[in-house]
């Protein structure tokens, strides 16, 4: 970034870092002269609006200086009353901080004088170059994708999102490459989290990553949320490896696993003891409206079709402590087949076990216990049943 933001020369930067003692910071601001006698606010995240004021001062010749003590490194923000538009986000860390604010473009005003603060002033100037870059791009082929969009020409419409896509992927890309050339930065914590929070990268590279960062930033509480959101990545990777084994152990073709839970009673019900000629696994909550609109549907085929030889057990995913709801629903829907639950929502072992992360879900069993059809609905389902009942 530019080096020097306000009208001091370096000794003058030397002496004012040098009178400042440990943890004590000045920001130094400069805006436009039209906003004398204007409140500057400081600001930081958090409350119930999301920033919290911290101080406030007069501007005054197109100055204003804030001063304090810092514990560690944390994103501040400058605001100026009566003018929302206007202001800065910066890092308020030990040193003197140079602001100078552009009323008209936030793109334009600079921050400085801090190592962090040099930093995110790089960061930012390139991220507002790609961004104006995709800005330009949208403005100058707007027509040309209106025009393919009219005409149903998708080649050009696949071509320009493309191109268009490209802008985002290369934003991306340079965050991460940031975050590797920058270990000691206090930016490089929050953008590593966003990586860890958007899956686009895995747990081993970002743990990789993680451990060679600055000691100093792993003790910050950033530090020690990212270190959280990475570990997540990694019970988050393993669930998934093991929901995908699951299913594949429960593929059409294969032998439905047993199970049991606890019926409405109370009472352990397996699925061994609830098989029929042909048997229905549905996996529903009271909580899931598309599970309680194909109910009557189910209701309609087991009453038809039990008698034949149908049976059903459902496996409800009812949150803790919500009983009463799964009862009640069982009774509001007239749903007279054998019902299970251990009232655990997603972290059910059965649903685990069968691999299920979505709710309606049914696995169609035959004679034996086989799974010979998965997650059919309506008219499809019951013309399986019958097939499988020879009728």
């Amino acid at each position: 970034m530019k080096k020097v933001l306000l009208f001091l020369s370096a000794a003058a930067l030397f002496a004012a870092c040098s009178n400042l003692k440990e943890n004590e910071f000045e920001v130094e601001g400069s805006i436009d002269k039209s906003l004398d006698g204007k409140n500057a606010i400081l600001q930081k995240q958090g409350g119930m609006f999301g920033v919290v004021p911290v101080d406030t001062v007069k501007i005054e010749n197109g100055k204003f200086l804030f001063k304090g003590k810092v514990e560690a490194p944390e994103f501040h923000f400058v605001t100026i009353d009566g003018a929302p538009n206007v202001g800065i986000n910066f890092i308020l860390e030990h040193g003197s901080i140079e602001l100078a604010i552009d009323k008209d473009s936030i793109q334009k005003s600079e921050r400085g004088g801090t190592y962090n603060n040099d930093v995110l002033h790089d960061f930012m100037t390139e991220t507002y170059r790609i961004q104006n870059e995709k800005q330009k791009f949208e403005k100058n082929n707007m027509t040309a994708y209106q025009t393919a969009q009219a005409s149903n020409d998708t080649v050009t419409m696949n071509k320009l999102m493309k191109q268009h896509r490209a802008f985002d992927e290369k934003l991306s890309k340079y965050s991460e490459d940031f975050t590797k050339e920058n270990p000691k930065a206090y930016i490089t914590l929050p953008l590593m989290k966003q990586q860890a929070m958007s899956g686009k990268k895995t747990y081993a590279e970002l743990k990789k990553q993680y451990e060679g960062l600055d000691e100093e930033l792993k003790k910050l509480k950033e530090g020690k949320e990212l270190l959280e959101a990475i570990e997540n990545m990694k019970k988050a990777e393993e669930k998934t490896a093991q929901l995908k084994k699951n299913e594949a152990n429960v593929a059409v073709g294969k032998m439905a696993p047993d199970f049991s839970a606890p019926g409405p009673d109370g009472k352990t019900i397996s699925l061994k003891q609830s098989l029929g000629k042909v048997t229905l696994i549905d996996f529903w909550a009271s909580w899931c409206g598309p599970c309680r609109q194909e109910n009557p549907n189910v209701v309609a085929m087991y009453n038809e079709l039990h008698g034949k030889g149908l049976n059903i057990i459902g496996v409800s995913l009812d949150r803790p402590n919500d009983g009463d709801k799964w009862k009640k629903a069982i009774a509001d829907d007239k749903l007279t087949w054998t019902h299970v639950s251990n009232l655990l929502e997603w972290n059910d072992p059965i649903a685990q076990q069968y691999g299920v992360q979505g709710i309606p879900a049914t696995f169609l069993l035959d004679a034996s216990g086989k799974i010979v059809a998965k997650n059919l609905r309506g008219e499809e389902l019951k013309a399986k049943v019958k097939e499988l009942l020879g009728q």
